[in-house]
């Protein structure tokens, strides 16, 4: 397996990934291929990754810049998701390579840190936790997580690209 950036010719196989791995998920609307394309046509993806294995994208990854209230304008935090992993290759650690190969590259970009709403016994292995210090509208405080790359930070509420929301 290999991890690298989207092109081009991935587009239509990161939609139908993502549609496919969320479509029994009880939390899903079913927005998920939709955002991921709205953040692409409005130039948001900060990165976008694949894992591929033998030729087939088997994963994706998005990364898409947010805004906290409390960190300025231009505060170099980001957004994590959505991430999906063909169903059948769930729970064989090609979600954990995508998680960590983009937190990586957040690090070296100079990231401040990076938000996400998920489950905190999977992404609390990443060093995600819950933080009272930031919220987003909508999202449970038990479900809404922040990673900081810099030891100084001072949270707020998040909010992510309008493309999140159609």
């Amino acid at each position: 397996m290999i991890i690298r950036d989207e092109t081009a010719a991935d587009v239509a196989a990161i939609g139908a990934l993502t549609a496919e791995a969320f479509a029994t998920m009880p939390y899903s609307d079913g927005s998920e291929p939709a955002i991921i394309a709205r953040l692409r046509a409005a130039g948001a993806l900060t990165f976008s990754l694949v894992a591929e294995e033998a030729g087939e994208v088997i994963g994706h990854v998005a990364f898409s810049p947010v805004s906290v209230s409390g960190e300025g304008e231009d505060g170099g935090w980001y957004g994590l998701g959505p991430i999906s992993v063909q169903p059948a290759r769930q729970r064989s650690g090609i979600g954990s390579a995508l998680v960590r190969a983009g937190l990586a590259r957040l690090q070296a970009i100079g990231a401040r840190g990076c938000v996400l709403a998920g489950d905190p016994g999977y992404y609390g292995r990443f060093g995600f936790a819950c933080d009272p210090a930031f919220t987003s509208p909508g999202i449970p405080h038990e479900y809404f997580m922040r990673v900081v790359f810099s030891p100084v930070y001072a949270g707020g509420t998040v909010t992510y690209h309008p493309a999140f929301f159609g």
